[in-house]
């Protein structure tokens, strides 16, 4: 994993975000609020260390489409437990044609990577402003990574958000992943990447 601060301050709270496959931190820069704000990507390993938290009071985590999963495997290996933890479009078993996207459709998007296919798949996702950088052999040995990672335990989701024109993660495989949890889930009206101008951090911490 990599890990960079997207905001810093004196704040004794702290934001942990988990985010999605290739698409850097781009998805969260319009949430205004946040004081400290780690930002956590590329999942091809888990064994890489984080900063330590001791000094923050409160953590509170976001995890955001294969960093649903992600996050809940490293969660479970280092045991640690935020005070709030908020999963958004996606779920715990990321490489599954049920409850996430088909392995085989995994497989091709890696097998056929390119920066065209991957700018058809940020607009797919409704990623607004230029496409990210890509690394195209990183990001395919990340996909292979997440099938072969296989589903996460749950560590405890508090809020669950579901968006309803979801054309990454389908809006009917969360909806069944989650079924279970239904208590928690909350749906937006919005593709893959909810998050809009003028929103805050602690709106989607709810």
């Amino acid at each position: 994993m990599r890990h960079r601060w997207l905001a810093r301050s004196d704040s004794p709270d702290l934001i942990l975000v988990f985010g999605g496959w290739a698409l850097g931190s781009a998805p969260f820069s319009c949430l205004t609020g946040g004081e400290n704000v780690l930002f956590v990507e590329g999942y091809t390993q888990l064994d890489d260390p984080l900063p330590d938290f001791s000094r923050f009071d409160r953590v509170d985590l976001l995890a955001f489409s294969f960093g649903v999963a992600t996050a809940s495997h490293w969660l479970n290996q280092t045991g640690m437990r935020p005070d709030r933890l908020v999963a958004v479009s996606g779920t715990l078993n990321p490489a599954s044609a049920e409850n996430g996207i088909a392995p085989d459709m995994i497989r091709a998007t890696a097998d056929q990577l390119s920066q065209a296919s991957f700018a058809k798949f940020c607009r797919r996702a409704g990623l607004s402003g230029d496409v990210p950088d890509l690394d195209i052999p990183s990001a395919r040995a990340e996909l292979h990574a997440v099938i072969d990672r296989g589903p996460a335990k749950d560590p405890g989701f508090d809020r669950i958000w579901i968006p309803t024109r979801d054309r990454i993660v389908p809006t009917n495989a969360q909806q069944a992943a989650w079924a279970s949890r239904a208590d928690r889930v909350r749906t937006v009206k919005t593709p893959h990447v909810p998050f809009r101008a003028g929103q805050s951090w602690a709106e989607w911490l709810a």
